[in-house]
């Protein structure tokens, strides 16, 4: 019989490995990721951004996202240019700016500042924030009106479901966070998280939910976690990763 230390042991190992995981590099036969991927927020329609290869301008390829656009160049472009300039223009206006040498083949993330004229790798720091905030928050709505419609009214009870959901949301909002903008199969480990929440999700609810029976216990965590894989995958098509 498993004792209560090693039932812990195991969901911090699984906790750290939803941490972990982007850190671990995957190759398939997949799609090719770009080499390059730059992040304008609020872009301007007209915005174009540009490399010299070989005394010619190639255009990135752009992707309209909510709140912002990639700009994508891929790795049999970059691997070919002069220099690492890029050439953005936009509105009449055009400037020149330079990036460092990509360290890798592919998933090099940066983020320009049209009104600066600044570029920084990575994505913000403030960005981050913001998107995982929203993910949770349309979580928590979401499960939250299932936990009032099962009619579950208790002080306690709302407190287990904050805690507990903002714990495991949290995580597989950082956790997705950790992916590239343009990653393809994302909705595929999403689905598998969600059944790791799912499993979690029932043995502490069971063990600490004092209102309602059983059935409506499991009802909820099963109704919530189906609700939330789909508002996920549904988050991921429309927001930026």
């Amino acid at each position: 019989m498993i004792n209560n230390a090693k039932k812990e042991s195991v969901l911090l190992l699984i906790f750290l490995l939803m941490i972990i995981g982007p850190t671990i590099n995957s190759y398939s036969n997949s799609a090719e990721p770009p080499s390059i991927l730059i992040i304008v927020p609020d872009a301007p329609d007209d915005l174009e951004i540009s490399i010299r290869v070989k005394n010619k301008s190639v255009k990135a390829r752009k992707t309209d996202k909510m709140i912002e656009t990639y700009f994508t160049f891929y790795y049999m472009e970059f691997s070919r240019v002069d220099n690492y300039n890029l050439w953005v223009q936009s509105e009449g206006r055009e400037f020149q700016i330079s990036i460092e040498a990509p360290l890798k083949m592919y998933n090099n993330v940066y983020t320009l500042d049209i009104n600066n004229q600044s570029i920084t790798k990575g994505k913000s720091l403030g960005r981050s924030i913001t998107l995982v905030s929203i993910r949770i928050a349309f979580t928590l709505l979401i499960e939250g009106i299932i936990f009032y419609l099962l009619a579950f009214r208790t002080k306690k009870s709302w407190s287990i479901f904050l805690v507990v959901n903002l714990m495991t949301q949290g995580l597989l909002n950082i956790w997705i966070n950790g992916f590239s903008p343009m990653t393809s199969y994302i909705i595929f480990s999403l689905f598998f998280w969600e059944i790791i929440i799912l499993i979690i999700e029932l043995m502490v609810f069971l063990k600490l939910l004092r209102e309602n029976n059983r059935l409506v216990q499991i009802s909820y965590v099963i109704l919530a976690n189906f609700l939330s894989l789909w508002a996920g995958g549904y988050l991921i098509t429309v927001l930026p990763i």
